[in-house]
């Protein structure tokens, strides 16, 4: 059967139809004479290549249900996010398993929840043991990058691990890095210490992403070399940035946008807290932290410490287009078919004909974006009664 929408396609700003059948679009057409102001705005699903947790729930707190990840894809479909990588940070090996297998039953139960996770992201444990880069990761399980033992754990996914942040700067580090850039698993550099030759040779070795680019480092460095300036600098690796206002300043989200053009992808980063209300709390890893009404999660004993990200990716589009440091169809790129195109989903084109109908609605409300509706494979999935 085939269905439309009607909206404000987010590019060009005119008035369209998207007809959708059997999961794709099969039409765009323009709209002659519809007044703007009755529309929302049309636009590509948005795409979160890290996310660790939300609204209370987290993906590296065990146990957990394959429920519960249902529950929280569910309830990401209110955000505007129709696709998806659950990451998993540095924890002892077991852990990281039952993180695994749980996610994959999850998949297994749910048809639409398998097909909104893209595939999961492994942040660590082969990242630096330094304090700074190592950020909150626990030291203690952080280990050499291990052939057998992703593999183990890739057969226990089933082959849905698609992203894995390591430091190159790790002996055997390189030929790692090849192995899995023929093995299906895009390699991003992140939480790293590595040299200026490592992160070079990484990228030669197939690595093409930098992780949370600006964030998890030294909080000194050399003014050069050093290994952002590396990295900005290296046209074949693409930067994820955080853009809640609070991990990176207006400066270096202008320099890195700069830098690395139709390369940089917005990311939330969120944890566990993201979607609760503003207030004081206990977590596993930073202890007691408040969540302030804008959003800034910090440790309570040091404001000036953040202890992870609680704002969305619709937050990060704003935020950009907010301080002018991009446009509402650049920002909403960052965070849709960007990221699609790295990963080579089959959104990557965004709003075509052809594409799948993974969409969304939304409207502007005093400098936010306020999420109508949420099509996954042309199925309305926000709102739906059957939630």
């Amino acid at each position: 059967m085939v269905s439309r929408l009607e909206g404000i396609d987010y590019k060009t700003n005119s008035p369209i139809h998207v007809y959708m059948e059997n999961g794709m679009i099969t039409d765009i057409q323009a709209i002659p004479d519809m007044q703007l102001d009755s529309l929302p705005i049309l636009a590509p699903g948005l795409i979160d290549l890290q996310i660790n947790g939300y609204k209370g729930f987290d993906f590296n707190t065990l146990p957990f249900s394959a429920d519960s990840v249902i529950q929280v894809t569910r309830a990401l479909w209110e955000e505007g996010v129709t696709t998806y990588f659950p990451t998993l940070i540095t924890n002892c090996d077991d852990s990281i398993e039952q993180a695994i297998q749980t996610i994959i039953k999850a998949c297994e139960k749910d048809r639409l929840t398998d097909s909104t996770i893209g595939g999961i992201h492994m942040e660590g444990p082969f990242i630096s043991p330094e304090d700074g880069p190592r950020g909150a990761h626990n030291e203690k399980f952080i280990k050499a990058p291990d052939w057998s033992l992703l593999k183990k754990w890739q057969k226990i996914a089933k082959g849905r691990i698609k992203i894995l942040t390591l430091s190159p700067e790790w002996e055997g580090a390189i030929a790692f890095i090849e192995k899995c850039s023929k093995n299906d698993v895009l390699v991003s550099i992140g939480h790293t210490a590595a040299t200026n030759e490592q992160i070079r040779a990484a990228v030669k070795a197939g690595a093409r992403m930098s992780t949370h680019l600006g964030n998890g480092a030294h909080l000194l460095l050399p003014r050069h070399p050093n290994y952002l300036w590396e990295q900005l600098a290296n046209d074949h690796l693409w930067a994820c940035l955080i853009a809640d206002g609070f991990h990176l300043p207006l400066s270096f989200l202008k320099v890195a946008m700069k830098a690395k053009g139709t390369k940089t992808i917005l990311v939330s980063d969120a944890v566990d807290l993201s979607g609760l209300d503003p207030g004081e709390y206990r977590t596993h890893i930073g202890g007691d932290v408040i969540l302030t009404a804008e959003g800034k999660l910090h440790l309570k004993k040091n404001p000036e410490l953040l202890a992870g990200s609680v704002q969305m990716l619709k937050h990060g589009i704003t935020h950009l287009v907010n301080n002018q440091i991009a446009d509402l169809s650049e920002a909403w790129e960052m965070a849709s078919s960007r990221p699609a195109a790295l990963i080579q989903l089959a959104t990557k084109n965004g709003l075509v004909k052809g594409a799948p109908a993974d969409l969304v609605l939304f409207k502007l409300k005093e400098k936010n974006i306020r999420i109508i509706e949420t099509y996954k494979s042309g199925r309305r999935v926000y709102p739906c009664k059957a939630q």
